[in-house]
């Protein structure tokens, strides 16, 4: 077979109808100047061709399946009057990526199948491979350590898991914790008691449940102690069983930090500790409980590990832009450190 065959054999055209045509409707999904056309087409790297409601697409098969379904979909979005903004198409194209990935090493079945994780107010679809492999060892492991950059969704996982298993009746209730470590400000400058002292450090927590529960159940949870949202060192002196906790922002424990609160954990309990090392905010010189417990617990039976990369943020496009060239910059600086160092040695080589 030549590679012109193989190119035809994998070629498909979808065609189709966005009904009931809707002017104003049809202008949301196509964006200014085409702009969400765009964004879909160049993603998938298809052609995507329209006269007014009907659009024929061409492409790989798959791109062209999926980008079907994401104009369908947004098509019905606007019927509820949802902005269609580049943001929800971003995210539309990750969903579709992973479904990808996933098509293309399994069946659409057994253990790869999928998870996805309904509460109350939300369904939440983990995105991406590393999401769903998080998602998988939260439900398989005991204890799992979540670690990459911000926007990956290791904390708003970790609380969708932990409210399922709550209404599952798994658990019987829910510690959700932070260190409160000072990041270039002094909690002696804020107002307020302790209690209020602490709360911005724990607001993400009370934001993913929120969302999840809604605001009247949450509250009505925490006045019946079953939700529990405290600082790190709370901990110190108590067992927990048969709870789910959550170790947000761990990169910033001690090493004797981490070592007590994974000692707190009791019988049906699952714990998640969620970090980035890449934004410790303890004294100089302090080395994170985090990554330490990295190389200590790497090969012991029972903890899971996911690791979370650039390609894993699921916020804004910026965002993961801004994360990458941040590690571009660590690693320019590590190298030019390191070319100083063996320049100011004798005949430029290690002694």
């Amino acid at each position: 077979m030549t590679t012109a065959d193989t190119n035809k054999q994998h070629t498909a055209q979808s065609e189709f109808n966005l009904e009931p045509e809707d002017a104003r409707r049809l202008a949301d999904v196509c964006g200014h100047l085409d702009s969400h056309i765009k964004q879909v087409s160049k993603h998938f790297q298809i052609k995507v061709f329209n006269r007014g409601n009907h659009f024929k697409l061409v492409g790989d098969a798959r791109s062209v399946d999926h980008a079907t379904h994401i104009f369908q979909r947004l098509y019905r979005e606007t019927h509820n009057n949802t902005s269609i903004t580049n943001e929800l198409i971003h995210l539309l194209l990750q969903e579709a990526d992973i479904d990808i990935a996933y098509n293309k090493q399994h069946d659409g079945s057994g253990p790869h199948k999928p998870i996805v994780l309904r509460t109350p107010k939300l369904t939440i679809k983990p995105r991406g491979p590393n999401q769903q492999s998080y998602v998988r060892g939260i439900v398989e492991y005991d204890i799992n350590f979540g670690i990459g950059p911000a926007g990956t969704g290791k904390t708003y996982l970790a609380v969708a898991c932990a409210v399922e298993a709550l209404l599952r009746d798994d658990v019987e209730r829910l510690i959700l914790v932070r260190p409160a470590v000072e990041a270039g400000e002094k909690l002696g400058f804020l107002p307020g008691d302790l209690a209020h002292k602490i709360d911005p450090y724990l607001r993400p927590l009370y934001d993913a449940l929120h969302d999840m529960l809604g605001y009247d159940q949450v509250n009505k949870l925490l006045e019946r102690n079953i939700i529990e949202i405290a600082p790190l060192a709370y901990m110190r002196g108590r067992t927990l069983s048969n709870a789910f906790v959550i170790l947000d922002e761990s990169q910033n424990t001690t090493k004797e930090q981490m070592k007590m609160f994974l000692t707190r954990i009791g019988f049906g309990t699952k714990a998640v500790i969620t970090g980035d090392i890449t934004q410790i905010d303890l004294p100089r010189g302090t080395r994170s409980g985090l990554e330490h417990i990295m190389h200590v617990l790497k090969d012991v039976h029972g903890i899971g590990f996911t690791q979370f990369a650039n390609k894993d943020v699921v916020r804004h496009p910026l965002v993961q832009r801004i994360v990458e060239a941040y590690d571009v910059h660590e690693k320019a600086v590590a190298a030019q450190k390191l070319k100083n160092e063996m320049g100011n040695m004798p005949n430029g080589t290690p002694q």
